[in-house]
């Protein structure tokens, strides 16, 4: 259904009123940045499949469509979006997955999600309809402003069509573990993801490590030998689980804190946690920490290690949730954003107070 007309008409009648649209599509991820604030614009009913070309490997399709919709018309052809991207829920549509950036248990092996946008259709904060990029992947001369929308959270556009680089499904598909604690772990996670075995994700629990390894039969048997372990029958609901926050670990009324850090990074935990409180996922690169420890003691700790750290689930939110900017880069977010968004009405404060 397109209903672009109609979400059009809304934008440009709130622009000109100047006032404050929430941008909703499956609300599944309204827990994720800072409080949503303004009327709702519901963008859900702009869905479908517009353009699919198996043999191109790209699809275009309206932003309000669900994950589940385009995972089903992908299956028949065998193929997938590559980013692995996680659900939250059964309405996760692709507008709301691309306005988070949000990619699972395979994103330091193939891509994120920004990495498979191909093109975009928009509405900027005046309500003028915008195109970028296109269906290939040399399509871009200057700024990449269709990537640009990815994790953006909304405060740019109102996002109507998107256009992918889709991949073919993996012919076999195996999970071994090791018992293993943090520290052997990373070494372990490290030292595989320096090798040509297809390894499609990796994590550890503080106990165990675990190995994803997709690819042709021989390249996947060979790989169960080299690493060794043994056989994790339930593979593929344990990544399904973890992409989804359905492990035992989420199952918590702490704050969920992601910290991104280079993925060698020796672990010791921060004072004031226990090795229960941490779960470790993209080979060492996140590290998911469950705790009532302020942000910014959270924040720092990440910085000492060469990352960053984000709220993910609960805290505060009417603060700040997202790792501080440098001056300068702020600066230049917030000319983005008036450039798009003049009057500042599109998801204002979502992502920083003074964005």
């Amino acid at each position: 259904m397109d209903n672009s007309n109609h979400i059009q008409r809304q934008l440009q009648d709130a622009h000109h009123s100047g006032t404050a649209l929430n941008i909703i599509g499956g609300d599944s991820k309204s827990w994720y940045g800072r409080e949503p604030v303004g009327e709702p614009l519901h963008v859900g009913e702009h869905q479908g499949i517009i353009n699919y070309m198996p043999s191109e490997l790209v699809v275009t399709v309206r932003a309000g469509t669900k994950l589940s919709d385009i995972a089903d018309a992908l299956d028949q052809h065998r193929q997938r979006l590559p980013f692995d991207p996680p659900y939250f829920g059964e309405s996760a549509t692709i507008g709301g997955t691309v306005a988070c950036n949000f990619s699972g248990p395979r994103r330091p092996y193939a891509g994120s999600c920004r990495d498979y946008v191909l093109g975009c259709t928009m509405l900027n904060g005046k309500g003028e309809i915008l195109k970028f990029g296109g269906e290939v992947m040399k399509n871009v001369a200057g700024f990449d402003v269709s990537r640009l929308m990815a994790g953006s959270l909304g405060t740019l556009g109102v996002l109507l069509d998107i256009s992918f680089k889709i991949l073919p499904h993996r012919l076999v598909e195996q999970t071994v573990v090791i018992d293993a604690d943090f520290k052997q772990a990373i070494k372990l996670m490290n030292h595989w993801a320096g090798t040509p075995l297809p390894v499609t994700a990796m994590c550890t629990d503080g106990q165990s490590v675990y190995f994803r390894i997709c690819g042709a039969p021989s390249a996947v048997e060979r790989s169960q030998r080299e690493i060794g372990g043994s056989m994790y029958d339930d593979g593929k609901n344990f990544w399904k689980d973890l992409r989804e926050h359905q492990l035992p670990f989420f199952d918590t009324d702490k704050t969920l804190y992601r910290l991104s850090v280079p993925a060698a990074s020796a672990f010791t935990p921060l004072e004031g946690t226990v090795a229960s409180d941490w779960f470790i996922g993209w080979g060492g690169a996140q590290r998911w920490l469950a705790s009532d420890l302020p942000f910014e003691v959270v924040q720092s700790y990440a910085k000492k290690l060469g990352g960053h750290a984000r709220m993910m689930r609960g805290g505060d939110r009417a603060e700040e949730v997202f790792a501080p900017l440098p001056p300068a880069l702020m600066t230049l977010h917030k000319k983005l954003k008036h450039s798009f968004d003049p009057k500042g009405i599109l998801n204002p404060g979502r992502m920083y107070k003074d964005l």
